[in-house]
Parts: C-alpha cells; structure tokens; sequence
C-alpha cells in the first residue's frame, strides 16, 4: 500500500508566537506519544512564523481515519492553534507515494 504525505501549511501571528510554540510542542509530544502519528512540525527557512505539518501515514485508511481518531485533548489543542493562524489561513496537501 502507498503511503500517505499530508501536509499543512500556514503563518502564525507574530504576537502569537510564543504561545504557538507552546501549543505545537504539547500537540507533536500528544500526537507522537499517545496517537502514535508519524508528525513533524518545521519552520520554513528564512520565513520566521511560517511553519508546516507534515503526516505520513502508512497507508490510505490510517490517513482516512485521521479526523476520527482524533481524542479530546487533540480537538482541544487545535481549537487553540487555530487562533494562532494569521490571516492567510491554512493550506492543505496530500500526495500518495509512488
């Protein structure tokens, strides 16, 4: 089965930052350690506040069950990332290896 990359892509508002970086550490620790996701998280070089999440996901399913599988604690750190974002919004991508 191929896997799954599934990135997202956004700027934070600069006031935000440092409760950004709070919030993405709690939410890599949650998802790595207890959602056991294959999850990064990086800021793009020469762009201060621009980051991407990236997923890879074993296979299409894992990444079809990604909104169900998320628990309590995952909605709730997100709601908060959500408010971090600038104006520019999220960007989603998905790619299938081949």
């Amino acid at each position: 089965m191929p896997r799954v990359l599934f990135t997202i892509s956004y700027g934070i508002k600069p006031e935000q930052r440092s409760n950004y970086l709070t919030l993405i550490s709690d939410m890599k620790a949650h998802l790595v350690n207890v959602g056991k996701k294959n999850y990064s998280v990086f800021e793009v070089k020469g762009k201060k506040n621009q980051f991407t999440e990236i997923y890879v996901f074993g296979s299409e399913d894992e990444y079809d069950a990604l909104d169900e599988s998320q628990d309590e604690h995952t909605q709730d750190l997100l709601g908060k990332l959500e408010a971090c974002v600038d104006d520019e919004g999220m960007k989603y991508s998905t790619a299938i290896e081949i």
